[in-house]
């Protein structure tokens, strides 16, 4: 990722945790007019409901999600539960085209939350996974970037507490 697109994701990361990113904030007293109409709050999308890509093999995926990072695959009936994430901010950051993570022509980057980056970070470097951990800490936490058997970036965010 270059300079430009981290502080893009940075701030808007910082956005969405102040809370300042969400169009139904109310107004300032300033930028409200005397006599303004009512206006129904606009309806929002609750969350993130699922994350799907192509990839060379499916099954051997999801397993590595689910071994590496705990991410429970799919469930093959409607009787099971999904997997779950926490509560918490979630960055929703277009990036300019020229942005450079992952594999040419890739489109996008998974990034999870994580209570430990340190913990998780020697938990995959234990499993064998090669993990990159950022020097810096940033105003709204910490990053590591990882990659999984594929090739497709993922990375890993403890946000300051």
């Amino acid at each position: 990722m270059n300079k430009k697109s981290k502080i893009l994701a940075l701030a808007a990361a910082a956005l969405v945790s102040s809370g300042c990113l969400f169009a139904d904030a109310p107004p300032t007293p300033a930028a409200t007019p005397a006599a303004a109409p009512a206006v129904a709050p606009k309806e929002r999308v609750a969350g993130i409901g699922g994350l799907f890509f192509r990839c060379n093999d499916p099954v051997a995926i999801a397993r590595w999600y689910m071994e590496k990072l705990g991410v429970d695959p799919v469930p093959s009936d409607y009787g099971q539960k999904p997997w779950t994430q926490e509560a918490g901010p979630t960055a929703f950051a277009p990036f300019p085209k020229d942005t450079t993570f992952g594999k040419n022509g890739q489109g996008w980057m998974l990034d999870f939350r994580v209570k430990d980056l340190d913990a998780m970070v020697a938990q995959l470097r234990a499993a064998g996974v090669v993990v990159k951990v950022d020097p810096a800490t940033y105003p709204n936490g910490r990053f590591a970037r990882l990659h999984d058997p594929e090739g497709n970036p993922v990375e890993l965010w403890e946000p300051k507490k």
